[in-house]
């Protein structure tokens, strides 16, 4: 039992960091109606930044203290994420308003090669660490209750903490905020939000900045767990069945769809892979976004195709 639990948590945890990647797949298409393919490069450059700026603090002020180096390095980075997403509304989006969505897709293809040449020309292309003090030491917990305890990695449950609580503040910022049924709007309909007054250009500013966030905050976690590095990119394609089984318009969809997938892979692998010579977890979501495309093309909570035309 107490391996199971020790398998389940794991999965839970792993399933919170894919689902911080596949909030900004969800927010640039609840406001645009376009699959984001740039959200593994702002991801990859929004840790660089975070990393090089951590780096680069104490030459400039010659301030050493390491929790205040952290700080001002995502604070750095976060206004440089939005300053890129300004860019990007200014001189891409702007020009594309009311394109068909294939368009907007090409452009986020493109603004993905910009960035990740972007990335590599301003900070380097080595990996860099980014240490902001979580613990990486796994601890034991219920060991009264079970022989030996459960084994539980204290960083993944931080990063599991803050993603929920991530969750939870764009949930409420997208139901209960007066932007937020703007943004709602606007993926419904730019043509008809556009002729009640709603500032297209001002809104895709907001999500951007947004989903620039969210990719810091990533990021920032996996770079803590693995070192910044330009695999990072790769991250969003793990990200991709999350989205695909929560719904592309669902916030909280893409947090339980991450959950299913993460603790779907640990246990598949653990139970299921001694018998088929392992190698589950690399493929298990895939498949199972392929299964919902076949008989649930718009995922758990997302809407169906047909009613948003």
């Amino acid at each position: 039992m107490a391996f199971f639990l020790e398998t389940l948590i794991g999965g839970l945890m792993a399933g919170m960091l894919y689902s911080l990647v596949a909030l900004g797949f969800v927010l640039i298409y609840k406001a645009s109606g376009v699959f984001n393919f740039a959200q593994g490069a702002m991801v990859l450059f929004a840790a660089l930044a975070m990393a090089r700026f951590a780096e680069w603090f104490p030459g400039w002020t010659g301030i050493a203290n390491p929790v205040l180096a952290n700080i001002a390095a995502f604070v750095f980075a976060g206004v440089l994420m939005f300053i890129v997403a300004w860019l990007v509304e200014r001189l891409v989006l702007r020009h594309l308003v009311n394109q068909e969505g294939a368009t907007l897709l090409m452009a986020t293809l493109g603004i993905a090669y910009f960035l990740e040449g972007l990335g590599q020309s301003m900070f380097g292309s080595d990996i860099y660490p980014i240490e902001i003090g979580m613990p990486k030491d796994p601890v034991f917990l219920f060991d009264k209750v079970f022989p030996g305890g459960i084994l539980v990695n204290q960083e993944d449950v931080i990063a599991a903490g803050i993603a929920a609580a991530l969750v939870i503040a764009l949930t409420v910022f997208f139901q209960k905020t007066k932007t937020g049924r703007a943004l709602r709007a606007v993926a419904d309909d730019h043509q008809a939000a556009q002729s009640i007054g709603i500032p297209l250009g001002r809104i895709w500013v907001i999500v951007w900045c947004v989903a620039g966030a969210v990719a810091l905050v990533a990021g920032m976690i996996w770079g803590s767990k693995l070192g910044v590095q330009f695999s990072l990119t790769t991250i969003a394609l793990r990200a991709l069945p999350v989205v695909i089984l929560g719904g592309l318009t669902s916030v909280p969809g893409a947090i339980i769809g991450g959950l299913i997938i993460g603790v779907g892979e640990k246990l598949s692998e653990v139970y299921l892979g001694p018998y088929v010579g392992g190698g589950i977890e690399i493929w298990f979501a895939y498949v199972l976004a392929l299964v919902f495309l076949l008989f649930r093309p718009q995922g758990l909570f997302g809407e169906k195709i047909i009613d948003r035309v």
